[in-house]
């Protein structure tokens, strides 16, 4: 006690295993957390080193609590990669994650709005229902321990005391009650009286930070820690008065049910008490009469979601705005969600091999993995985002106008990423432009009879008078669906839970350019989405001899506005149309002769004896041809495949090298090339002297992964499993059919459970005789994986890069 964490540093020494210490993050009373380097596969971690001289049962007890809290993966809660013992000091590893904690928020005794107190406690019960799932309490939640990401995500931390759940009525093993563990002010009575861990102990803890989130203040503090101890078991605990406004009586009320001394009256889960919350934050909506923009939403919804791709698409698109891990994992996560959709790989990797993206290596991508890494996370989440509205519109009986009405948004979001002039908000600017009028494209798809009218509305009468002012769209589609397109853009934005920046921008800002640059960020993005928006507009409706003054009356309206001048706006806008033209070929966008969206593919400025884009704006990109995961390509297509993997592995390793980038280049090569159902990458563990899963690609790979472990000696006495006499002997192995006796009884048991499959083939991997890794790759049906020699070759030679990567890595 009293030694501060510089103190600590010098005691210890500058690696821990294999990790290097950098700098002390803080410290507690039972162990110091360090940020640390891992030079095994180049991430920053954290590290919490238990404290010298710790009881050994203790020590026991903590890493065995850790090792089963490592096998918990959710996007709120920071995961355990995970624990040991080195030289004495026990410690445990997890994800690096910069950001501060929910306590520094609350510092000062600052209470938060309600809906940002429940949205983030939405967010912490999510995660421990999670914990719950897997049989896991926290016990010692806290406002310390939860972490606030660098997107404002709460993520669940330091599962350090940990326990597994209770079963109901068991008591504790010793017979004695349980040692009383946990922050006193964050305790709940089953934990004061010393009784088995249950997950109502972590709904009480949850209960007690949302409360105080809303009053700014601890509900059970006491200089005394032993007071918050008794007062818990003995007093009920309120929510004091004068509180916020927006705390309202249905709030408090669910909020104090949380609170609840007797377990039985309290939320009976995590799950229960994250739904009273989410009904609080999104009430249904009645219909309280005409006019009510919530009634009239809800009831589109409703309209909307009895079609079947609204659902889907809806889905589709949170899912990848829910990714909430780290960067490197953000890439893992996004390249499978990508992979899930054959339709949706192909597009995007013929997008990314388009000119457009040659600065980061176009022509050669073959991966999504490199795509990601190349492009940029935000590139590709943006491109995806876009590729899902196109697919979810096709082949539909009015999808000729959907297209045309997709390729105006492309435009609109092309010219808003070459105006943005700030490389770090380029896609941001994309994505703004790109969904400025997504009211109008959803109702185009959902409601074509009520766009239709729309449009009826907003053309003059014949035999009008000529001074009548023309119907806007936002009052024509009031009048026809009960609120404006962009009410409903927005209201589904905010459904989807698409950023606020976004929301922001698909609200049309009204009057005249400002004469001068806009400097707000958030206003700067509404501008450009109106004038990128209105340039595709004008570029549509406009005849092509018009197409080029057409744009520079809009480069000389919006150019103060923006920071540009005319010339340099015209330019960027000739510059998007002919990248528009080379992603609607790669996106094989087919328009009818005749349509307007044409216009939006021909030069503005007019070019001698051709009205149309030139022979090489509209060269095809080779990519091939999509397989459905689990079906055996051609193999032409396989070969092909493959050696497009090899080749663009081998240029990724001699640029900016980086091990996992390459590792999930080569899982996703032989996952595409051969249609896997999955394919899992295993390392050794030197303390357990087995290989165990890291990561895979394909179906329920999240749960196959952790149930790897290939023992890489046998004891004495016995027969090495199949597995371990692969990896020992270093040969490659295709099991065709691993129901034949034989082999069966060589499976070693973990494989019976969630990996079984019934062909699978073993890459092994070993550096100077001895393995070090396996590649595995399965398939469903026995007999279904058939490789030819040039497979088997340029598997092998994929293998043998993996093995030069770790080399390159040291």
């Amino acid at each position: 006690m009293g030694t501060g964490a510089e103190g600590r540093k010098s005691s210890l020494p500058p690696e821990l295993g294999r990790f290097r210490l950098l700098k002390s993050l803080g410290q507690g009373a039972q162990a110091t957390v360090w940020l640390a380097h891992d030079p095994r596969l180049d991430r920053e971690v954290a590290v919490k080193v238990l404290r010298s001289g710790a009881d050994p049962l203790t020590v026991d007890e903590w890493l065995h609590e850790a090792r089963a809290v490592s096998r918990l993966t959710h996007p709120n809660i920071v995961p355990v990669f995970e624990a040991d013992a080195q030289g004495g000091q026990s410690y445990m590893v997890f994800e690096y994650v910069p950001g501060g904690t929910l306590a520094e928020r609350l510092r000062g005794g600052r209470a938060l709005p309600a809906r940002d107190a429940v949205e983030l406690m939405l967010q912490v019960l999510d995660g421990l229902q999670a914990a719950h799932d897997s049989g896991v309490v926290h016990r010692d939640l806290k406002p310390t321990n939860v972490l606030l990401d660098a997107q404002g995500r709460a993520r669940v931390m330091d599962f350090g005391i940990a326990a597994r759940v209770a079963k109901a009525g068991e008591a504790p093993a010793s017979g004695e009650p349980e040692p009383i563990v946990g922050t006193p002010s964050y305790l709940s009575p089953e934990a004061a009286r010393g009784e088995a861990p249950s997950p109502l102990m972590d709904v009480f803890a949850a209960a007690l930070l949302l409360a105080e989130m809303l009053s700014g203040r601890r509900l059970n503090q006491d200089a005394d820690p032993w007071r918050s101890v008794h007062r818990v078991v003995e007093q009920d605990l309120t929510l004091p008065s004068g509180l916020a406004a927006d705390v309202d009586d249905a709030l408090r009320a669910i909020v104090q049910r949380g609170l609840a001394r007797d377990g039985s009256q309290r939320w009976p889960s995590a799950r229960a008490f994250r739904d009273a919350l989410a009904a609080w934050l999104n009430p249904a909506q009645e219909p309280v009469g005409e006019g009510s923009e919530g009634a009239a939403l809800e009831f589109l919804l409703r309209r909307m979601r009895m079609k079947s791709d609204f659902p889907a698409m809806s889905d589709a698109v949170g899912r990848i705005q829910r990714l909430t891990q780290s960067e490197n994992e953000s890439i893992t996560s996004l390249s499978n969600e990508i992979l899930k959709d054959v339709a949706l790989t192909h597009k995007l990797l013929r997008l990314v091999n388009t000119v457009q993206f040659s600065h980061a290596g176009g022509g050669t991508i073959s991966t999504v993995s490199r795509a990601v890494a190349l492009v940029g996370f935000a590139g590709i989440r943006n491109l995806a985002l876009s590729l899902i509205l196109l697919e979810r519109m096709e082949n539909k009986a009015h999808a000729q106008l959907l297209r045309e009405e997709f390729l105006r948004s492309l435009m609109a979001a092309s010219l808003a990423r070459e105006l943005c002039g700030a490389p770090h908000n380029n896609e941001e600017a994309f994505l703004c432009a790109m969904f400025h009028h997504l009211g109008r494209v959803l109702s185009e798809f959902y409601f074509p009879e009520e766009a239709q009218q729309v449009r009826r509305i907003m053309r003059p009468e014949r035999g009008a008078a000529p001074d009548a002012k023309p119907v806007s769209e936002a009052a024509a589609s009031m009048q026809v669906l009960g609120m404006s397109y962009e009410q409903l853009g927005v209201g589904v934005a905010r459904k989807w839970g698409l950023p606020d920046v976004l929301q922001a921008s698909m609200r049309r800002p009204e009057g005249e350019p400002p004469a001068r640059r806009v400097d707000s960020p958030i206003e700067r993005q509404r501008w450009l989405a109106r004038a990128a928006n209105d340039v595709a507009d004008a570029l549509l409706l406009a005849e092509a001899k018009d197409a080029h003054g057409r744009v520079r009356a809009m480069a000389q309206r919006y150019a103060r506005a923006l920071g540009v001048t005319s010339e340099a706006f015209a330019k960027a806008a000739e510059q998007a149309r002919q990248r528009l033209g080379q992603m609607a070929q790669a996106m094989d966008i087919k328009l009818a002769k005749g349509s307007q969206a044409e216009r939006l593919l021909a030069p503005s400025t007019p070019a001698p004896n051709d009205d149309s884009l030139s022979e090489h704006q509209l060269q095809a990109t080779q990519v091939l041809e999509p397989t459905l995961p689990g079906q055996q390509p051609s193999r032409e297509q396989a070969v092909d495949m493959l050696t497009a993997g090899v080749q663009d592995i081998t240029q990724a390793m001699v640029e900016s090298f980086k091990l996992n980038e390459v590792l999930r280049m080569i899982l996703e090569t032989i996952y595409r090339g051969l249609g896997f159902r999955r394919v899992v990458f295993c390392l050794r563990d030197p303390k357990t002297d087995a290989l165990t899963g890291r990561f895979g690609l394909g179906e329920g790979v999240e749960a196959v992964t952790p149930a790897f472990r290939v023992a890489l000696s046998a004891p004495p006495g016995t027969v090495a499993d199949l597995f371990s006499a692969v990896c020992q002997k270093g040969v490659d192995t295709l099991i065709a059919d691993a129901g034949v006796p034989k082999i069966a009884e060589r499976l070693p048991a973990w494989f019976q459970g969630p990996v079984r499959a019934s062909s699978f083939l073993l890459l092994p991997m070993a550096m100077k005789g001895a393995p070090f890794a396996l590649i595995y790759a399965d398939k469903v049906r026995a007999g279904s994986i058939d490789l030819g020699e040039k497979e088997l070759s340029l598997l092998r030679t994929l293998r043998n890069q993996a093995v030069m990567a770790f080399k390159q890595a040291g």
